[in-house]
């Protein structure tokens, strides 16, 4: 779509919201029918994907550099306004806007994030961003009054592809920055700090970007699945239960480089054969119980890595992910057994230790809870899931009750340009986040 044709329908938007079905009261949900307009939200969604685009059909938009700032600039500029709303910019580069409300409570706040990864597609973090500006427009239009002051938000840098650490506007909300990573500069020389500069965001007061334990009632995020367990099921909506843990550990085993002409099978002490041994054991013991746990070994290194030297020495790192940490903890040590096995028969010595470590992130039950009722209330079935992609709503669950909204992923392809979701899903997204809003804002108590 044109962004002069995208322009007019903004203009048309208001009067088309007439004959669009109105708030609960006006009862079931009928297909093609829906209290927002999906209508504006894929022309928002098309009009978005412009910039950065790539000849794949993807697009390119890293945060920080000029297609996020064009497509900050339009977002700030043409959809804020048209929903009646005023962009402000945190210190950290992240962008909200506010409708107040008639009482003095708690904020509710809903978004996501519209950098991508280099050739991403055209819906993560896109879709939950534009989906709160759409239901902040829904509530313009039909003159609606909430108790609680409602913001929504774009987060910065989520993906993390520029200067290499993601969620950075969400972390700087909860004050999680690694030591000198305010100081650091990108490939080109850069200083972050120019950088967040170049943005609207200042790195010198950023700890006003920090948001304390009850100043949010609720955190809400709309994302497309990423995987393909909705898509495979044929289910509209999942109900996020938590962002899944994840421990990195680094193994290293230890043969002996010779020769690869002269030294005879028996006698070999391979160290890549063993660490073939060991990614295998990682597989075998990551699903020999039931569950939704992954394990994955994605970096290996053979040293000296020539083609006639048996390999001396390999590198691999081990990613382990659930929602139960008790979990991941007892696969690794079935890993670090079978590692102790494999070291003995192979003649080699393997090490693991853990590097890193990222603990889970629970959705609030409470909101778990209404997000599928006010699904059901609009005839859409609910699938319960963890995430296990990381998101700006791990680091709000920090501070505030935490929900997600997951709507299908096409083939469960996603950081790609044939990245999809169907345009009646994304209305389906955003309609329940629209009416989950709107559920937690009339309940006169939160849940603890």
């Amino acid at each position: 779509m044109k962004r002069r044709e995208f322009n007019r329908l903004l203009l048309a938007s208001a009067a088309g919201a007439a004959g669009i079905l109105r708030l609960r009261e006006f009862g079931a949900f009928c297909a093609g029918s829906y209290t927002i307009n999906p209508d504006r939200l894929r022309a928002s969604l098309e009009a978005l994907s412009e910039y950065g685009r790539n000849p794949q059909g993807g697009v390119t938009r890293v945060a920080w550099t000029q297609p996020d700032i064009e497509a900050r600039r339009f977002v700030m500029e043409k959809l804020m306004p048209a929903a009646s709303l005023k962009a402000r910019v945190d210190a950290a580069g992240s962008i909200y806007c506010r409708r107040e409300g008639k009482q003095h409570l708690p904020v509710i706040l809903f978004g996501s994030h519209i950098d991508t990864v280099p050739e991403g597609g055209i819906f993560d973090g896109a879709l939950g961003s534009l989906s709160a500006i759409e239901v902040m427009h829904t509530l313009a239009d039909r003159k609606v009054e909430t108790r609680h002051p409602l913001e929504c938000v774009i987060w910065s840098n989520e993906e993390g592809t520029h200067y290499g650490r993601g969620l950075f506007g969400s972390r700087a909300v909860v004050g999680e920055f690694e030591p000198g990573e305010l100081d650091e500069r990108d490939e080109h020389g850069v200083h972050i700090r120019d950088a967040v500069s170049g943005i609207g965001g200042d790195l010198s007061h950023i700890q006003e970007a920090r948001r304390k334990p009850g100043d949010i009632a609720a955190y809400l995020e709309l994302h497309i699945e990423q995987g393909g367990v909705l898509d495979r099921a044929g289910v509209p909506i999942g109900v996020v239960e938590g962002i899944v843990g994840i421990i990195r550990y680094k193994a290293v085993v230890a043969g002996e480089a010779n020769h690869a002409g002269t030294t005879p099978m028996p006698g070999r002490r391979d160290a890549l054969v063993a660490a073939s041994h060991l990614v295998i054991a990682v597989q075998e013991e990551t699903v020999r119980e039931a569950g939704r746990q992954v394990g994955t070994v994605g970096k290996l290194s053979v040293h000296p890595d020539v083609p006639n030297i048996i390999p001396g020495q390999v590198e691999l790192v081990i990613e382990l992910r659930d929602l139960s940490m008790s979990n991941v903890e007892g696969i690794f040590k079935r890993i670090e057994a079978r590692a102790a096995q494999i070291a003995a028969s192979s003649g080699t010595k393997i090490t693991i230790q853990p590097t890193s470590t990222h603990q889970p992130a629970l959705a609030a039950r409470w909101v778990r809870d209404m997000i599928a009722q006010e699904a059901a209330a609009v005839g859409l079935t609910t699938l319960s899931l963890p995430s296990g992609a990381g998101h700006d709503a791990q680091m709000l669950a920090r501070i505030a009750p935490m929900g997600m909204i997951f709507v299908p992923s096409v083939g469960g392809i996603s950081h790609s340009p044939k990245e999809l979701t169907r345009w009646e899903d994304t209305a389906n997204g955003c309609e329940v986040l629209f009416r989950t809003i709107l559920a937690i804002d009339s309940r006169q108590t939160q849940p603890g």
